[in-house]
C-alpha cells in the first residue's frame, strides 16, 4: 500500500522512456510487480507507452511483504530466454533476507544483467543493501523523492537509454542523472 503514490507517479512517467530516446533505438519493457499475499505477476513485453500505459493502468497497489527475491528469480529466468540489457527495481523496504537477496543480485551480475535500484525515502538499512544489489550487478543505485517527479523521470529515461544502446546513448544524456548513474556502472 506504501507504493500507490510512487506507483501513480510512475504510470505518469512511463512515457518519457520511450519519448526520449532516438527514434532508431528500440525499448522492449516487460512490467513486473509484486502485491499482497504472495501475488507476484510479470506481463508480455511491450515496446511502446500505450501497451505499457494500459498494463499499468490496470495495476493497483495493496498492503503485502516485499517480493524482491522472485523478482531477482524471474529476472534470471527470463535472461536465460533473452538478454536483459537493465533492470529496474523500484522500492521502499526489504522485508526478506538481505544475504539471499544478494546471492540472487549475485547470480544476475554473472548473468550480465544489471539492476538499476531506486529508493524512495531513506531507510539507511534499505540503502546499504540496495547498493550491495546494485554493485554485485554491476548496476546502479540512487534515491528519489516521490515529491520530485523529475528525479524519477529522469532515472526512468537514463536507464531507458542504458538498456536501448549501452553506455554510448546513455552519454548522450548529457544529465547529471545520467553521470551520476553512468560514473557507478563498472
Amino acid at each position: 500500500m506504501s507504493r500507490q503514490p510512487t506507483w501513480d507517479l510512475a504510470c505518469g512517467l512511463q512515457a518519457q522512456m520511450f519519448t526520449s530516446l532516438p527514434k532508431d533505438a528500440a525499448l522492449e519493457v516487460q512490467l513486473l510487480y509484486f502485491r499482497g499475499f504472495g501475488e507476484c505477476r510479470a506481463s508480455k513485453w511491450v515496446r511502446n507507452t500505450e501497451a505499457l500505459s494500459r498494463l499499468m493502468s490496470g495495476i493497483d497497489c495493496r498492503g503485502g511483504h516485499t517480493q524482491i527475491g522472485k523478482v531477482f528469480s524471474h529476472a534470471r529466468t527470463e535472461h536465460a530466454r533473452k538478454k536483459i540489457n537493465a533492470m529496474v527495481y523500484v522500492g521502499d523496504a526489504i522485508e526478506e533476507d538481505v544475504d539471499t537477496l544478494a546471492e540472487k543480485a549475485g547470480q544476475l551480475g554473472l548473468l550480465g544483467c544489471p539492476l538499476f535500484i531506486f529508493q524512495e525515502g531513506n531507510n539507511p538499512g534499505v540503502e546499504a543493501a540496495f547498493r550491495e544489489f546494485a554493485r554485485l550487478t554491476k548496476g546502479a543505485y540512487a534515491r528519489f523523492d516521490e515529491r520530485a517527479p523529475d528525479q524519477l523521470a529522469e532515472l526512468l529515461r537514463a536507464v531507458a537509454a542504458y538498456a536501448a544502446g549501452g553506455r554510448d546513448l546513455l552519454k548522450l544524456q548529457r544529465s547529471g542523472t545520467a553521470t551520476a548513474l553512468l560514473q557507478q556502472l563498472s
